[in-house]
């Protein structure tokens, strides 16, 4: 998901090596310590931390994922303790101990002293750990319920590509959920994905790794744990190969056709996963390449990677016209920008829900 919504080629007004903001946000929150870094012996902090904390998730927490978590995850032993004494499963506790080997880097005077009841100082850490997927626990005297946050895509030009992430995440969870599929691969895979995904064109020229048998979900597994999963392209993940893996946007349109879904609704649905799919197989652009095309083309690019104010300027009024309409740009979002969607939820897509 970090390699098709790429979209930050540019930083300091400089044109990058690299297609993504994720390392660039992770370098510039990372808090640690020389000690902590492990540049220094340990001496007035307690842990050596292998990440920023804005990075990608450091463990599975479904007992499902546990053989999968193959990278050590460091937490405070105490906090962990106190933990499992309360009854919290091992994987839950772990996380939750892990979250809090950092500091927090932000308090409100007015909080510093709280109710027992009270859970902001925990939110404080909490929501200062950024990583690609954030679980998150229902607040107290709230309706609201379990969450989890989906968060490694950059955000796009138009709310037409946004809203196509957006609604395909969306699918996707009912597709893992009446499917009943496993997608999971090792944590240190998921780690060598992130980085390849920041990559210039990695959308089009690296391979990642991704589960192959996707159906053994809560089912016992008798391959080796090296066998289960595979490099794939993105196109392979998204559009499928034949007789390899049924793809992601196929196994989607699957579960539509069991559904009842009206015809506006569904030629919207059609239209975001279409853009999707073009976008893995190479026929649109990313965000990152159209904008990286765009500056090598500009009359006063000296070749140089300086992004100097005409053509940021240019760009930005481009941008303004692509998302207004004004400026069509089939390369990057395709012929079409019309959604037939009502604003009434169908009973049937509420049901599913």
């Amino acid at each position: 998901m970090l390699a098709l919504t790429a979209a930050s080629p540019i930083h300091r007004g400089v044109l990058a090596d690299v297609d993504c903001r994720w390392n660039v946000i992770s370098g510039s929150v990372d808090c640690r310590t020389r000690e902590e870094r492990g540049l220094e012996p340990l001496k007035d902090n307690k842990f050596v931390i292998p990440k920023s904390r804005y990075d990608s998730i450091d463990s599975y927490l479904s007992p499902e994922g546990d053989m999968y978590n193959d990278v050590p995850i460091l937490y405070d032993e105490q906090i962990y303790k106190r933990l499992r004494d309360a009854n919290i499963d091992h994987l839950l506790a772990q996380h939750i101990a892990h979250l809090f080997i950092r500091d927090t880097v932000s308090l409100f005077s007015e909080k510093v002293h709280q109710e027992p009841t009270d859970s902001d100082h925990f939110e404080n850490i909490q929501s200062t750990n950024w990583q690609t997927m954030r679980f998150k626990v229902p607040p107290p005297n709230s309706p609201i319920g379990w969450r989890v946050e989906f968060r490694p895509c950059e955000v796009q030009i138009t709310d037409f590509e946004n809203a196509a992430f957006v609604v395909f995440v969306v699918l996707l969870t009912r597709v893992i959920l009446s499917y009943k599929l496993n997608l999971l691969i090792p944590i240190s895979k998921v780690d060598e994905n992130m980085a390849k995904a920041q990559k210039r064109s990695a959308v089009r020229e690296e391979v990642f790794w991704f589960r192959k048998d996707i159906t053994t979900n809560g089912q016992q597994n008798c391959s080796k744990l090296e066998d289960q999963y595979g490099a794939m392209t993105i196109n392979q993940i998204i559009n499928g190969k034949d007789d390899v893996f049924p793809g992601l946007i196929p196994l989607i349109n699957s579960y539509l056709s069991a559904m009842d879904v009206d015809a506006d609704t569904h030629c919207s649905i059609q239209q975001y996963l279409k853009l999707i799919q073009r976008r893995a197989s190479g026929q649109l652009l990313t965000t990152a390449s159209w904008i990286r095309q765009f500056v090598r083309q500009h009359p006063s690019y000296k070749q140089d990677s300086i992004v100097n104010e005409e053509i940021n300027y240019d760009l930005l009024k481009t941008i303004d016209g692509i998302q207004s309409g004004a400026v069509p740009c089939p390369e990057l979002i395709g012929p079409s920008l019309v959604s037939k969607t009502q604003e009434t939820i169908p009973t049937a897509m509420q049901k599913g829900h």
